[in-house]
């Protein structure tokens, strides 16, 4: 079935983004990680790279009337290139054709997606696509449109619980040279559609450990982080390929990969739209738009298209996992045993790690991401 012969459905469920705001700190200066220290950690910076040719396909609900003048904001105080609807590297669409209401919290949400997808991959254009309402109809309906427009990978920072029949949504993802990435949820052990759709990079959560210079020390399991086993949708065959433990009825596993999300170790995010400036913002949403960035940097690095992304991912972890990914093995998002804690190889908190990106990179094109990319 179509997500256009069930739209009905999806007028009946609604998407939460799963961010969450640090309180207490100050909002007249970033006291956050930095775009510096992320793709430092994370090995960005040994990548020349920076996703030329991709367009990055924000899909959030609502209006946010200062995101493009938020992200100037944050560029500028980390001298990130300026991406602008004047350069041609901001675009904001009305997936409705007309302007939604606005809402702060989601706006919150847009400042988080578009700051950090550009910090990671800033030359790679940035389509934000605000859907009507927050429904799963409003919601994929911008996801068409973003296709429509030239979205080659496409982040999703939100989701609702797992439903029956929500396989019928899931060919809305299975679209040819677009990658989907989607955040796995903050509230612990659980599913949230769209992360579980086999067609659906699932993002799980991380805390991320520095030293004082900025190099990554150690990731354990973030206890927000949402995954499991689903009900609904069964284990695809890149799952099935790697095996993952204790699924004897063979059901998707969520998440697939995981970065930093505990709001303790969050990000510097600018946001004047009902706050009032600097915020240090945690969650599983702050995942899905750089792992959408680090896919426009591989797609931008290849000299062919690449498809079946996830079935690469978990071939690379199959075949090297220590080289490609951080395999993270201590931490838990529940009190539900094996399926609730961090160990070695594949788990349902944090999926197959987080990404050692210079060599997932060069792994994922068969090529070479050496070089350093352009200091910021």
């Amino acid at each position: 079935m179509s997500f256009e012969a069930n739209a009905t459905l999806g007028d009946n469920i609604y998407a939460t983004p799963p961010y969450i705001i640090k309180p207490n700190t100050p909002s007249t200066a970033p006291s956050g990680f930095s775009p510096q220290q992320i793709t430092k950690a994370y090995t960005f910076t040994s990548i020349t790279n920076q996703g030329a040719g991709q367009v990055i396909g924000i899909i959030d609900a609502y209006d946010d009337p200062n995101a493009e003048s938020d992200l100037a904001t944050f560029n500028t105080q980390f001298s990130l290139p300026a991406c602008t609807t004047a350069n041609g590297c901001f675009k904001k669409i009305y997936a409705s054709g007309s302007q939604p209401a606005g809402n702060t919290g989601w706006g919150v949400e847009i400042s988080l997606d578009v700051q950090w997808a550009h910090a990671i991959a800033p030359q790679a254009k940035i389509m934000l696509v605000e859907a009507a309402t927050n429904s799963f109809t409003d919601l994929f309906q911008a996801i068409n449109v973003a296709i429509q427009q030239g979205a080659t990978v496409i982040s999703m920072s939100w989701g609702g619980g797992e439903f029956s029949g929500e396989t019928s949504f899931d060919s809305t993802f299975n679209i040819p040279n677009v990658t989907f990435t989607a955040s796995s949820g903050d509230g612990g052990h659980g599913i949230l559609y769209p992360a579980v759709s086999p067609f659906v990079i699932g993002v799980g959560g991380t805390s991320l450990t520095l030293d004082t210079s900025g190099n990554y020390v150690s990731e354990t399991a973030w206890s927000g982080s949402g995954g499991g086993i689903s009900t609904v949708e069964t284990e695809p065959a890149y799952q099935s390929n790697l095996g993952l433990p204790n699924n004897p009825n063979q059901f998707r596993g969520v998440p697939d990969v995981s970065y930093d999300a505990n709001p303790s170790t969050g990000f510097s995010v600018y946001d004047s739209y009902g706050q009032s400036g600097w915020l240090v913002i945690g969650g599983t949403s702050a995942g899905a738009p750089q792992w959408a960035a680090l896919i426009a940097i591989a797609k931008s690095s290849s000299t062919t298209p690449l498809t079946g992304i996830n079935t690469t991912l978990y071939n690379l972890a199959k075949s090297n996992f220590g080289t490609n990914y951080h395999d993270i093995t201590s931490g838990t998002n529940g009190s539900c045993g094996v399926l609730c804690t961090a160990s070695t190889g594949y788990d349902y908190v944090t999926g197959i790690g987080s990404p050692k990106a210079a060599a997932l990179v060069q792994a994922i094109t068969g090529g070479s991401s050496g070089g350093q990319r352009i200091p910021i």
